[in-house]
C-alpha cells in the first residue's frame, strides 16, 4: 500500500510540474500582448483545463458536465504532450536569441506565433489522421487445406474505443468501408468500447453496428478497456444481441473449413475471476491440419502462439503509440507494434486500429481497417 501511495504521490507531483511549466508559459505569451492578465483567474481556468479528464470522472457530477470536461481533458492530453516537446525548443530558441542579442519585441512575437501555428497544425494534422480511415491491404499465403475454401477476404478493425468521443458518425464510417468491401467475415480484435458501456448503450451505437454484413459471420474478442468498466457481462449481451459473437477463450470452425480462435485479453488475468486460458490450452483440442485464425487483443507471446500452430495471429492495442513520439516507445515494448511479420510460419498482423483514446489525435499512425485476402492450399 505505502508503494503505491507513493507512485501515486509521485507521479502526481511530475503531472504538477509539467502543467506550471505549461501554464507558465501561457502566461507569460498572454501577458506579452495584454498586461491585464489576472493571475489567480489564469491559474484557476488552467488547472480546471488541465485536471478536466480527472473531473470528469466524478461521478457525483452531472453526466452532461462529466462529458464536457472528458472531452476538454481528452484534447488537453494531446496539448500537453506537444508542449513537452516544443516548448523546450522555445526556451532554446530564446536563450540563443539573447546570447546573439536579437531585441526581445523582435524575437518574441516571432516564436509565440510560430509555437502558436505549430500546435494548431499538429491538432489539425492529429484529427485528419483520427477521423479519416485508411484501408490498408494484406495478402497472404496459409500451407493448409481448407476444404473446398481456397480464399477468404476478412475486413479487420481493431481499437474501435467507441464512447463519448467516438461516437456513431465515426462508427457509420467504418460500417460503410466495411460493407463496401464485402469481406466474408469481419473481426473486431478488442476495445470495442472506452471503458464503460454507458455511452453505447445512450447513443443506441449497437443500431449502427448491426449493419455489419459478412456471410460467414462477425466475431469480437475482448480488450482491456472493455473489460475496465466492469460492464464486460454487458457488452457481450449487446454485441451478441446483434449477432456479433464475442470469442472468451473460444474458437469455431467456420464454414467447415478453418478455426476462429478469440482469447479473452490479458487484463483477464487480473480482473476476470476466472483469468484466462493460455494458448496451448485453448486450441489442444483442434485440428492443426486445418488453418487457424486467432484474435488476441494485445501482441504478446507469438513465439507461444507459433508453437501452439496458429496460422495468422490478430492483434491491436498498441495505436502505434497514437501520436508521435509514443511510437518510439511502443516500438520498443512489443515485439511487433503495427504491421505485419512472420514469426516462423505464423503470419502476424497488429493494427493501429480504428478509433482512439483520450484526444482523437494520431501523429505517426493512421485509423485504418485492414482488407485481407488470405489463401489456403489447394
Amino acid at each position: 500500500m505505502y508503494k503505491t501511495i507513493s507512485i501515486f504521490v509521485l507521479i502526481l507531483l511530475t503531472f504538477l510540474a509539467i502543467n506550471i511549466y505549461i501554464g507558465w508559459h501561457g502566461l507569460y505569451a498572454l501577458s506579452y500582448f495584454s498586461a491585464n492578465i489576472i493571475h489567480t483567474v489564469y491559474w484557476v481556468i488552467f488547472f480546471v483545463i488541465a485536471f478536466s479528464y480527472l473531473f470528469g470522472r466524478i461521478k457525483v457530477l452531472p453526466g452532461p458536465i462529466r462529458r464536457f470536461m472528458q472531452l476538454i481533458g481528452s484534447y488537453y492530453f494531446a496539448v500537453m504532450e506537444f508542449a513537452i516537446i516544443l516548448l523546450p525548443l522555445a526556451d532554446l530558441v530564446a536563450w540563443f536569441s539573447r546570447i546573439a542579442d536579437v531585441p526581445f519585441n523582435t524575437y518574441m512575437p516571432i516564436l509565440i506565433a510560430a509555437v502558436s501555428l505549430l500546435f494548431l497544425g499538429l491538432l489539425v494534422w492529429g484529427s485528419w489522421n483520427a477521423w479519416v480511415p485508411i484501408v490498408r491491404t494484406y495478402e497472404i499465403d496459409i500451407d493448409k487445406p481448407a476444404g473446398d475454401l481456397q480464399e477468404l477476404r476478412i475486413a479487420v478493425a481493431s481499437d474501435l474505443h467507441l464512447g463519448n468521443i467516438v461516437e456513431n458518425r465515426h462508427l457509420t464510417r467504418l460500417v460503410e468501408r466495411v460493407n463496401d468491401m464485402q469481406p466474408d467475415l469481419v473481426l473486431l480484435p478488442g476495445d470495442v468500447i472506452d471503458d464503460v458501456i454507458e455511452p453505447f448503450m445512450r447513443k443506441e451505437m449497437s443500431k449502427v453496428m448491426s449493419q455489419l454484413q459478412a456471410p460467414f459471420g462477425i466475431y469480437a474478442v475482448p480488450g482491456n478497456h472493455d473489460y475496465y468498466g466492469g460492464h464486460i457481462k454487458e457488452y457481450v449481451k449487446q454485441m451478441e444481441a446483434i449477432g456479433i459473437r464475442v470469442l472468451q477463450d473460444e474458437s469455431v470452425l467456420i464454414h467447415d473449413s478453418f478455426y476462429l480462435a478469440g482469447r479473452k485479453d490479458k487484463a483477464a488475468e487480473t480482473i476476470d475471476p476466472a483469468g484466462r486460458v493460455s494458448v496451448q490450452e485453448l486450441l489442444q483440442d483442434l485440428n492443426v491440419t486445418r488453418p487457424i485464425i486467432m484474435m488476441d487483443h494485445q501482441p504478446y507471446h507469438f513465439d507461444k502462439a507459433a508453437a501452439a500452430g496458429v496460422d495468422l495471429l490478430l492483434c491491436g492495442h498498441t495505436h502505434r503509440g497514437q501520436f508521435a513520439p509514443n511510437h518510439w516507445i511502443t516500438r520498443r515494448v512489443f515485439e511487433l507494434d503495427w504491421g505485419y511479420m512472420l514469426k516462423e510460419k505464423m503470419h502476424v498482423i497488429v493494427s493501429s486500429g480504428f478509433g482512439t483514446w483520450g484526444p482523437p489525435i494520431r501523429l505517426a499512425s493512421r485509423c485504418e481497417i485492414l482488407e485481407l485476402t488470405v489463401r489456403f492450399r489447394s
